[in-house]
């Protein structure tokens, strides 16, 4: 149930960094908000949910 849950919040910011990523015309958060959208279907654990879906909402802070 957590990995459900922690999939769709995920995805959610996802869709926000593509949302954002189209209106600046950035292309750094265009593939972490695509990353964010879908790997939660591809991992199965909750721990490695999050530490991946906080590395990819940290990437475009990190590297502007």
């Amino acid at each position: 149930m957590a990995g459900l849950v922690w999939g769709m919040l995920f995805g959610a910011i996802g869709m926000g960094y593509c949302l954002y990523a189209r209106q600046q015309r950035a292309p750094i958060p265009l593939f972490c908000g695509v990353g964010l959208i879908f790997f939660p279907y591809f991992v199965s654990g909750t721990v490695l949910t999050l530490l991946i879906g906080a590395a990819l909402m940290a990437i475009p802070w990190v590297w502007k």
